[in-house]
């Protein structure tokens, strides 16, 4: 029972508020991991879990099963610390999980609407007909969307760059869903390990740098096993892509941009930018900088909407003067008469945000049980240190990564430099073993749902987890000295 309730238990290695420590005379943390309430917990949390694997079969959304295990789960915690006379734990605790949701929320959400609006103003369209006018092969497309993702992940991050490039082959592979199927998992392979050698490419690089565990020019040690765990996965997924290319653009078709296309582009990466420098110099939250930045769009948006009425009233007073079908009102239509940046932030993947809330809110009240110090224990404490970090990396597939890697900092295990490089690496790459183990892989369910799915992301985790395995063996071989 003790090694089955670790196993269960490795999935809380999830986020930094499941260590709750109490101040002094606020009340005294309870052990539930020998409690009725604990397994029953473990039980929901298994079965909630169990529904979003199987969402494609059940046809059932993946946050409707976590959002009512969170609520349940809280509901048991509560009432077991009311039962022992501590009215407010549960509530102290909770309000730290939601604030780790309320951030990333927030994040997502920016991203996703500076992602709906590229969309709106035909970025994507004119990026695909770029393509196709080059004439590029769906296999030679395969390869360079997944080449994108891993060199502009670690200047971006590795969520926003995965959704770039899936919109990409959205678009280009619009008639051909098995290339996006494949194509999806290429790209967050490719933008995880990316992410995985440079302080910007994700959220956990981040904290281990602002950590001190790793000094910026040091991640750089990562790049060559960073390369292994993506080719080795692509160079094995490219036989399975479709021959042939995408269609010629059809008669009639226009794939240009809209007024002010690269202006969202330009807004969007001033966002990343901003992000980073109110991470790295303010040391604020990323997704206060995230929400700076949808000002900006808003602000531009507001201009479109403006500028966009003055051209209507001029081209009715042309069309007046000279009558219809004039260049100027040819070429007024390219833009909508009103743009409403509200439309963008309404059409962001809800499903996904609503999944985030119910993990975060499940599994930290999970770890608030108890979960986090009993596996904490048996992986650095039994295990050795290389083991333990090839296991984060694992569990980084159940999970989310960042929170998997916040855990890890949270408990400060004695390891050597290369073991911290090791670590980085791995809770950074492991995360492409699962479709649901990364940010990266859960936006793209949504965004190419009924496309890219657990279930065709599954059927090349073996092929994922060659890459995985090399890459850990590069690094173990290239950077020997620091182990």
């Amino acid at each position: 029972m003790t090694l089955l309730k670790c196993i269960l238990g490795s999935l809380l290695l999830l986020f930094p508020t499941l260590v709750f420590s109490a101040s002094a005379g606020e009340h005294t943390q309870l052990d539930l991991t020998d409690h009725f309430a604990g397994y029953l917990a473990l039980g929901i949390f298994v079965v909630a879990y169990s529904l979003v694997i199987f969402e494609e079969q059940l046809h059932l959304a993946k946050s409707k099963p976590v959002l009512l295990a969170a609520g349940l789960i809280w509901i048991l915690i509560a009432i077991v610390y009311q039962q022992h006379g501590f009215d407010h734990a549960a509530e102290i605790a909770i309000r730290h999980n939601f604030l780790e949701y309320a951030e990333l929320f927030f994040f997502l959400l920016v991203a996703m609407t500076y992602i709906n609006a590229m969309i709106e103003r035909g970025v994507f369209d004119a990026l695909r007909g770029w393509l196709i006018r080059k004439g590029f092969s769906y296999k030679a497309l395969f390869w360079l969307l997944g080449i994108l993702a891993f060199f502009i992940s670690p200047i971006a991050d590795n969520l926003t760059t995965a959704l770039i490039m899936c919109t990409v082959a959205l678009t280009v592979g619009s008639k051909e869903p098995k290339f996006v199927a494949i194509s999806c998992v290429a790209i967050v392979v490719g933008a995880n390990a990316g992410g995985a050698f440079s302080p910007f490419g994700d959220i956990t690089t981040l904290m281990v740098w602002q950590k001190g565990m790793v000094q910026f020019t040091e991640f750089f040690a990562l790049f060559l096993p960073s390369v292994v765990n993506y080719v080795v996965p692509a160079a094995i997924m490219q036989f399975f892509i479709p021959s042939g290319s995408p269609d010629a653009i059809e008669e009639g078709e226009e794939l240009t941009m809209k007024r002010g296309g690269l202006t969202v582009v330009g807004l969007f990466l001033l966002t990343i930018v901003t992000a980073v420098c109110f991470h790295n110099f303010l040391h604020l939250p990323p997704a206060i900088g995230m929400m700076m930045g949808l000002a900006y769009l808003k602000f531009f948006a507001y201009y479109l909407k403006m500028s966009n009425a003055k051209r209507d009233k001029k081209k009715m007073a042309l069309e007046l003067q000279f009558g219809q079908g004039n260049e100027y009102s040819t070429d007024s239509k390219k833009s909508n008469k009103t743009y409403d940046i509200f439309k963008e932030v309404a059409n962001a993947e809800w499903d996904t945000l609503f999944f985030f809330y119910g993990v975060i809110l499940a599994v930290g009240g999970l770890g608030f049980m108890g979960y986090l110090g009993m596996v904490s224990q048996f992986m650095y404490g039994d295990l050795e240190p290389t083991t333990a970090n090839v296991i984060v990396g694992v569990l980084s597939a159940i999970v989310d990564n960042i929170p998997v890697m916040f855990a890890v900092l949270t408990m400060q295990p004695d390891m050597s430099h290369g073991q911290w490089l090791l670590v980085t690496l791995t809770a950074g790459v492991g995360g492409s073993l699962l479709s649901v183990g990364s940010a990266a892989g859960v936006a793209l369910m949504g965004q190419a749902r009924g496309i890219y799915t657990f279930a065709s992301h599954l059927k090349w985790t073996p092929v994922i987890a060659l890459g995985y395995i090399a890459s850990i063996y590069a690094h173990l071989w290239i950077n020997a000295d620091l182990m």
